[in-house]
């Protein structure tokens, strides 16, 4: 089996990135873990974790097995790559979280010694994470079209990789579903009773429900998350690739310049990692975005001199010139600073969306909810501007409007790449999310000096910024991603699509389409609230049928929280995860392919506005909380703060649960779609 240069750069990135990543998971694993307790706690964490995972994962099995089966009736190389895709994901996800729950104690301890210490530490458990999802997407994809290219016609090879797309967009949705429902009915559940009717703090060791949400921020924030960004660097790549085969020729090296892009981007960004430090000035947050800034700069500039190269290769189509390549690359990557810079803008405690939250809640439940809602609905705006924008100028640079669509809808793709290919450090911060609102966990229930709280807390306060923003950076990708799988999927058919407003057909698909982002959340916001009730009961009960909660001379039983919550949301995740799977498939046979590129149209623009108003807004709404409990507007146990908890309990599902799950389904969708082109020709 001959390979390219291409695919061989793209092993060997795909190759170094996986081995940093094991490399920095043993060194985070050699940092010391603390005292007993705190490593008793951590334990907790741990098992609590991976006890839902495994659940997860042999449900997940059962219905990837049918699924197997199923897809053969497409091919073989259709059916593996579904298996592959499904096992990457998942693989991402786990090895990331059970280096997640190692870096939580160890963040803990290091913060005795002061904030930088706890920043390289927890900011390095998240790289691993980060590092390993890009590196075995890209591994994934490389290895596996040059295998099928050389065992089976090029055209079984490219719907080979919709199968591998399909992989790992399904086990993204259950995923996310899953630990979006685990992390936020236990999170809820805590704050309810601990917070509210106990009066007692967050992390406070007598909270029966305490260690399920410590372990739900990893299920949710850490292997949630991995898995929804591992699915979309790797739909976005062979999307890309996809259209490049259709615009140029499947023999074209335009087919593989997207892995090209990547790899250079991996490299970028294990070199980003190290300039994660903190500056005279302590600030956390920029220490966090010097490492994003490095990288992206090193991965428009490694672009550069690739398009150069690349171009100069013979047999290459001049659809672009090389600063026409540059530019491309370099929109999609100014896109990211973009979406990054104005989801910090609406969560953050600094500027002024959350502070007027907080400021609202000084009179009342009513007016902190309503505040709310007008912050989501509004921080839809801007990101939505700039996806025009960036949409526009791509496509532009391609020649769309000059009579080129095909190529103009490329460079759109390349663009597209270009903002994944900053998975690796953008995981990297969220990652550190989840580890360092662990450490402070540990830190309360382990009853720590204060000094280390001060040390956990503002690491904790950043990274509440820091999920919230890479939430934004997975919905704007997420777009750009199904935009470009569906501008493959019009594009698939012998003769010409046409999707026209007049036609009824074209009308039902994009109502059917709209609905669905609606549907779906609701569906998860209602799981939440069925899972978090199960534990307020599960909490009121302990408190009263077991004396010495309160008092501290009687541990509370975490398990049963934990085992509550588990089984909830195993069994809640089923009906959702399957919507977005079925949906297509019968449009596509009761009203044919017009109706349903209307629906991937439908669920693109709904989906997009939904998911960034309940992401940004769950964030302001969690912020706002913190805010207050700075000391603004009378502080923890004050008015205010009893609204502001009920907006945080209200955005809680809004931004870890049904917003992020949004992001997959619009591209499981899409990818179904895809898959289902044969059958409906």
């Amino acid at each position: 089996m001959e390979l390219s240069n291409i695919i061989m750069f793209a092993l060997v990135c795909g190759g170094a990135g996986v081995a940093f990543a094991l490399i920095t998971a043993a060194w985070v694993s050699k940092q010391p873990a603390g005292d007993e307790k705190m490593q008793e706690i951590s334990e907790a964490i741990r098992e609590g974790a991976s006890a839902f995972l495994n659940r997860e994962y042999k449900t997940v099995a059962i219905v990837a097995v049918v699924l197997a089966f199923l897809l053969t009736y497409l091919g073989k190389w259709v059916a593996v790559g579904f298996v592959l895709g499904t096992v990457g994901s998942a693989l991402a996800g786990y090895i990331g979280m059970m280096v997640t729950v190692k870096a939580n104690v160890r963040t803990t301890e290091a913060a005795k010694k002061g904030l930088q210490s706890a920043l390289t530490v927890a900011f390095k458990g998240g790289s691993v994470t980060g590092i390993m999802v890009v590196g075995l997407g890209l591994l994934g994809i490389a290895a596996y079209y040059s295998f099928v290219k050389s065992v089976a016609p090029i055209d079984e090879a490219f719907h080979a990789l919709i199968g591998l797309g399909f992989g790992c967009s399904l086990m993204s949705v259950f995923a996310r579903i899953a630990g979006g429902i685990y992390t936020k009915a236990a999170d809820v559940g805590a704050d309810i009773v601990g917070k509210v009717e106990a009066g007692i703090p967050e992390d406070d060791p007598r909270n029966p429900a305490v260690i399920a949400d410590n372990v739900g921020d990893n299920v949710g924030d850490c292997a949630g998350m991995a898995a929804d960004l591992y699915e979309t660097y790797t739909v976005t790549l062979v999307a890309a690739m996809l259209l490049a085969k259709t615009v140029f020729g499947a023999e074209s090296l335009w087919v593989e310049f997207p892995l090209l892009i990547g790899g250079i981007s991996i490299i970028a960004s294990i070199i980003g990692t190290y300039f994660v430090r903190l500056g005279a000035n302590q600030y956390i947050m920029g220490a966090l975005y010097k490492g994003l800034a490095v990288a992206g700069i090193l991965g428009a500039v490694g672009a550069y001199f690739a398009s150069d190269w690349f171009l100069k290769q013979e047999g290459v189509e001049p659809a672009f010139t090389t600063m026409g390549v540059f530019m491309t690359v370099f929109i999609g990557l100014a896109l990211t600073g973009l979406i990054v810079m104005i989801t910090e803008y609406y969560t953050s405690k600094s500027f002024s969306p959350v502070k007027h939250i907080a400021e609202a809640s000084v009179t009342g439940h009513g007016t902190n909810v309503i505040s709310g809602l007008a912050v989501s609905m509004k921080s839809t705006a801007a990101p939505a501007l700039v996806i025009c924008a960036a949409i526009f100028y791509a496509y532009s640079l391609g020649g769309g409007f000059a009579g080129n669509p095909g190529v103009g809808l490329f460079a759109i793709a390349l663009s597209a790449v270009a903002m994944l290919s900053m998975t690796g450090i953008v995981v990297a911060i969220d990652s550190y999310g989840p580890i360092t609102d662990n450490a402070g966990g540990i830190a309360e229930m382990a009853e720590l000096p204060e000094e280390v709280r001060n040390v956990t807390d503002p690491l904790d306060a950043v990274g509440n910024t820091t999920k919230a923003v890479t939430k934004g950076y997975a919905i704007g990708s997420a777009a750009l991603a199904a935009l470009v799988l569906f501008a493959e999927y019009s594009r698939s058919f012998d003769e010409t699509v046409l999707f026209d407003l007049s036609n009824p057909l074209v009308l039902i698909g994009l109502f059917i389409g709209g609905l669905l982002p609606f549907f779906f959340g609701s569906l998860l916001m209602e799981s939440v609230g069925k899972a978090a009730g199960g534990v307020v009961e599960e909490v009121r009960r302990q408190f009263r049928e077991i004396p010495g909660i309160m008092e501290g001379t009687a541990k509370p039983e975490y398990g049963k929280c934990v085992d509550i919550v588990t089984k909830s949301a195993i069994k809640e995740m089923m009906l959702p995860a399957l919507i977005p799977v079925v949906t297509p498939v019968l449009v596509g046979f009761i009203f044919g392919k017009e109706a349903l590129g209307g629906v991937l149209i439908g669920s693109i623009v709904t989906g997009l506005f939904l998911a960034i108003s309940m992401t940004s807004g769950g964030g302001a709404w969690d912020n706002a909380k913190k805010y207050i409990e700075d000391g603004a507007f009378g502080g923890k146990g004050s008015e205010a703060h009893k609204a502001a908890v009920t907006g945080d309990t209200v955005g809680d599902p809004y931004k870890d649960t049904a917003g992020p799950a949004i992001n997959p389904m619009i591209k499981v969708v899409n990818i179904v779609a895809l898959l289902i082109v044969p059958l409906i020709k």
